[in-house]
């Protein structure tokens, strides 16, 4: 839980049970957690002396004892569109990237997991980087803390939170679970399981698991219709093979009304055919599944292009034609490298 500074306990990243049995520890009662937590994640303040409601014997003891993170944004760019997107650098010098998307009324950020992802798939800047460590629950709930905080500063509110940045969320389901308790706390951040969305490339045991244990609502990285296919393009298809997937992704228990996101990038001459397009609907068929269609978001080392505008609407056609709810996602933060699959922080300062 603690990097950095050892000798003080990081309090950000302790779900409120959590906190409660640490200050109990102290003889504390428990309604001080609470004051606390407010405190982090309600007014973002990580300076125990600005908690007003505590006494000064209180502050003193959490200030020699205790410490809030906050890593600080170290560069942050705006898009045309009004995108932003954030570069956090870590207390061992790593680096992650999160981005905040505008659209309407909704103020979603997209934030990471992982510094680096292992899964390796060919179309995604972060799978380049490699793995190199997973994050804490308070480096991730941090993003949370520092976009709210940005926005309430404007007068506008965060209302969703995505784990689609760098990084496999299941891959690192301890510290993630534990942020999404906080984000989901009525002390905490007190967003509803509908606003937040975990992403996954199809790791099956662990996005059921969570799928049963909390009311999130969670999107699939399937972008293929084939298993040859989507072996490709997602190394991790050899040890979860579509099919399977597919089976499990109808298997999520899902509230009234409550559909499973299959997220779908699209490539050109790769998996953008009307023949791809009636395999998907085949494989969705019989399941509460709705499809985002993405057009890739071009890098320069990959070899890959969007379709046309055109073969983008021939595919939606079919798989609507079939029955299949799907929606193009409008592109968002491509001029800074924010959009999808785009995210790639160095550690050094080299910015991708």
């Amino acid at each position: 839980m603690t990097i950095g500074r050892p000798e003080r306990t990081d309090l950000k990243g302790m779900t409120l049970p959590e906190m409660e049995a640490f200050f109990a520890a102290w003889g504390k009662e428990q309604y001080r957690a609470r004051q606390v937590f407010r405190w982090i994640y309600r007014r973002y303040v990580d300076d125990f002396a600005a908690m007003s409601d505590l006494s000064k014997e209180f502050r003193a003891l959490l200030s020699d004892s205790c410490r809030v993170s906050a890593p600080p944004a170290e560069c942050i760019e705006t898009s045309a569109d009004g995108t932003e997107k954030y570069l956090f650098r870590l207390e061992d010098g790593e680096a992650v990237e999160s981005v905040l998307i505008p659209d309407g009324d909704r103020r979603t950020l997209c934030v990471s997991s992982q510094v680096g992802c292992a899964l390796a798939c060919s179309f995604c800047a972060t799978g380049a980087m490699g793995l190199r460590r997973d994050m804490t629950s308070a480096e991730i709930v941090h993003q949370v803390c520092y976009a709210a905080r940005r926005l309430s500063g404007r007068g506008e509110r965060l209302t969703n939170v995505v784990f689609m940045g760098m990084g496999e969320p299941l891959r690192n389901v301890t510290e993630v679970s534990r942020a999404i308790g906080i984000l989901l706390s009525q002390h905490g951040l007190g967003l509803s399981g509908k606003r937040v969305t975990v992403s996954t490339a199809g790791i099956i045991p662990e996005m059921l698991a969570m799928a049963e244990k909390v009311p999130l609502s969670i999107a699939v990285s399937v972008n293929a219709s084939r298993d040859e296919q989507r072996s490709l393009l997602m190394p991790v298809n050899r040890r979860y093979p579509l099919r399977e997937l597919v089976a499990a992704m109808k298997r999520i228990p899902l509230q009234s009304g409550r559909k499973v996101t299959a997220e779908y990038v699209l490539l050109e001459g790769v998996n953008d055919s009307p023949e791809d397009a009636r395999e998907l609907a085949r494989l969705f068929r019989g399941g509460r599944i709705k499809v985002n269609l993405i057009p890739y978001n071009p890098l320069e080392e990959a070899p890959y292009r969007a379709p046309p505008p055109e073969a983008v609407d021939r595919f939606r056609e079919i798989l609507l034609g079939a029955g299949i709810q799907a929606i193009t996602r409008e592109r968002k933060g491509a001029d800074i490298r924010a959009a999808c699959g785009q995210l790639r922080a160095a550690s050094g300062g080299n910015r991708g």
